[in-house]
């Protein structure tokens, strides 16, 4: 059961002071200000680094915006996210959600259930073969993309959406990247995989695979063949944990490891595994550690670290042969400050992997053969806020493998100038490469963060690509950024566009055809705090969790189910109507039904398009402020005179 709280009211029991008059003007009961209707950005949407429209496809899930045609609304609200990103069941099922975090509605109770919606109309799109539409034009320009990951993968998208050739290069031998090799399998289904990277292919991507520039391909050469560079290479190196001894074989990073498991190679592991580091790396290199298990290290060249670096392979028979592993999380933080998601490490923690926190890594303890034998640690003090390590009371934690997850950096070998220092590459507020006219860069080779991130990299980067293929200059980007409602491209999907509009909304537009009543947009600029709301309407409704499998530490082994069951039809639909529709209108009524003089009514059904659903006859308003009040979703201010 969610958690209910108390709802926000504007005026509280024993209020006696009126606002300060600037913001308040009434005197029995009228004022000089009229509703304005003010579009605001969303903070579901303002959370997310993609820019997803995500009010956007919610309404069209809950029914208010409907396509124009006789199309499904799962097809609808398919086209309207992946205007901002391709992969809606990938990310529906591994993004950690910000958006969820940023949500309103945690101030009724609990947030929408953001990502289990995008799952569910992400999977009824490829069961239903939905698929992109090739460019109508092509520019004649190609742009080279280093790296087949999802910020690579995407930028192939929208370079291909606005008629850009584009051909990937990768250094692996399948597209994907941290989504096919990082992440495990069990997170993310091959075959939902898969299908939402062969879509993007279809739309005339050319691949070359198998294929790393800087060694099979020179810069130079990409400079002379292609008129733009699209960098995307990732940060698929982790780095050394920092202390003595961690060049031993045994002692291996997250990345690695995850690839040498995602591509069959390591199927168990022997003795006890030590995962340094608390971010979403270390917990799935903790989870796929619980799930292979360990065997008995009776056979040296198939120690785990000969298979991690591709020395050798495991093979069936030894796998049939694993208990359950010994696994450790060490991180030198409070486990409370971990930057995992709350979920994946309480599921760890069920699924058996220990958790030791407040311990700072010291020394790698060798054996004579060089093979770490121990990790050195000692307590750590975080009480003043900085780290005070207790080094007279270091003790060592015996171990068989060293699993460092504490961060990443970019394999630079060819192209070494773009290397920052920091194993990373630099790019300006346009995700251009400074000094290196005509090459772009996005994702986690800038900072590692969420795939989402390198997508909306992918997306703003592309738009800059565009610019420069077009020799256009390039405008600041909003301080709000993304794929945001536009009234007017509303009523143009609707074909109630006026033959004379403005290309932006301006202010007075009650005199003409396309908002009906004084309408202004904010939303580049401005995400809409709960404040402004009437949270009193909302009732506090429970949010409908996807079904998700249990597993403990009794069944993890050998278990590589998908943990979540995604929602019906019937439940998605459910769950997005519990959207505030935070900065638009959404459709309520209330100020309609408690205007006292009638002021307010229903814009002609076949002339409504979201944001557009009321009218307002000013010259009936007296300025009660009552429709402002009353709004649920804090689309009505009053202004006109205050």
């Amino acid at each position: 059961m969610a958690e209910e709280r108390v709802n926000y009211r504007r005026y509280q029991d024993g209020d006696a002071e009126h606002p300060e008059w600037p913001e308040l003007r009434v005197s029995g009961g009228e004022s000089d200000s009229c509703p304005t209707y003010v579009h605001r950005t969303a903070p579901c949407q303002g959370s997310c680094p993609s820019g997803h429209d995500i009010r956007g496809w919610l309404s069209i899930a809950r029914g208010i915006d409907k396509p124009l045609d006789d199309a499904p609304w799962q097809q609808y609200a398919f086209e309207r996210m992946t205007k901002a990103n391709p992969f809606p069941s990938v990310m529906g099922r591994v993004c950690p959600a910000p958006c969820q975090d940023g949500c309103n509605r945690n101030d009724v109770e609990e947030f929408v259930g953001i990502n289990s919606i995008e799952q569910y109309v992400g999977d009824w799109a490829l069961q239903n073969g939905l698929a992109f539409e090739k460019p109508k034009t092509e520019s004649g320009k190609k742009v080279a993309i280093v790296g087949g990951g999802p910020g690579g993968l995407a930028a192939a998208y929208f370079l291909r959406k606005k008629g850009h050739a584009c051909t990937i290069f990768d250094s692996y031998s399948a597209l994907g990247g941290m989504m096919v090799f990082g992440i495990p399998g069990y997170r993310t289904p091959r075959d939902v995989l898969e299908g939402e990277i062969q879509r993007i292919v279809d739309m005339g991507v050319e691949t070359r695979l198998d294929t790393r520039v800087g060694v099979d391909v020179s810069i130079d050469e990409l400079e002379k063949d292609f008129d733009a560079v699209f960098w995307a290479i990732g940060a698929q190196s982790g780095k050394p944990l920092p202390v003595p001894g961690a060049e031993a074989p045994n002692c291996v990073d997250g990345i690695v490891f995850l690839r040498a498991f995602n591509e069959g190679r390591l199927q168990h592991l022997t003795g006890r595994v030590l995962v340094v580091g608390a971010g979403d790396t270390a917990m799935d290199v903790a989870a796929v550690a619980r799930r292979i298990g360990n065997v008995d290290a009776a056979d040296g060249e198939k120690l785990p670290e000969k298979v991690i670096m591709g020395q050798t392979v495991h093979d069936v028979a030894q796998a049939a042969k694993r208990q359950g592993a010994d696994v450790w999380i060490v991180y030198r933080r409070p486990i409370s400050k971990a930057p995992a998601t709350e979920h994946e490490l309480q599921s760890v923690i069920a699924e058996g992997v220990e958790i030791h926190e407040n311990l700072a890594p010291k020394e790698v303890i060798l054996d004579a053969e060089g093979r770490a034998t121990a990790l050195r640690v000692m307590p750590a003090d975080w009480s003043s806020g900085e780290m005070v390590a207790d080094e007279d009371a270091a003790f060592n934690i015996e171990c068989e493998l060293i699993v460092g997850a504490t961060g990443q950096a970019g394999d630079f070998t060819g192209f070494e100038s773009l290397d920052n220092g920091w194993g990373l590459m630099n790019a300006d507020s346009h995700y251009r490469i400074p000094d290196h006219e005509g090459h772009f860069v996005g994702g986690d080779i800038i900072k590692p963060h969420l795939l989402t991130t390198a997508i909306g990299h992918a997306s703003f980067a592309a738009d800059s690509i565009d610019a420069y293929l077009d020799n256009r200059d390039l405008k600041d980007r909003p301080k709000v950024d993304g794929f945001r409602f536009n009234l007017l491209a509303a009523l143009r999907d609707h074909e109630l566009e006026p033959e004379e509009a403005e290309n932006e909304p301006v202010r007075g537009t009650d005199s003409g055809n396309f908002a009906v009543h004084n309408y202004e947009d904010r939303s580049f600029a401005e995400i809409i705090p709960s404040t402004k709301q009437f949270l009193g309407y909302f009732s506090g409704t429970p949010r409908l969790h996807r079904d998700e499998v249990e597993i403990s530490a009794d069944n993890v082994l050998g278990n590589f189910d998908e943990r979540f069951t995604g929602l019906s039809e019937e439940t998605a639909v459910e769950e997005a109507d519990r959207c505030m529709a935070c900065g638009l209108c959404m459709e309520c009524d209330n100020c309609m039904i408690y205007c006292p003089q009638d002021a307010i009514e229903r814009v002609a059904k076949d002339q409504r398009v979201s944001g557009r659903y009321v009218e307002t006859d000013y010259t009936k308003c007296v300025g009660c402020y009552i429709c402002a009040d009353v709004c649920p979703s804090g689309y009505i201010q009053m202004g006109l005179g205050a």
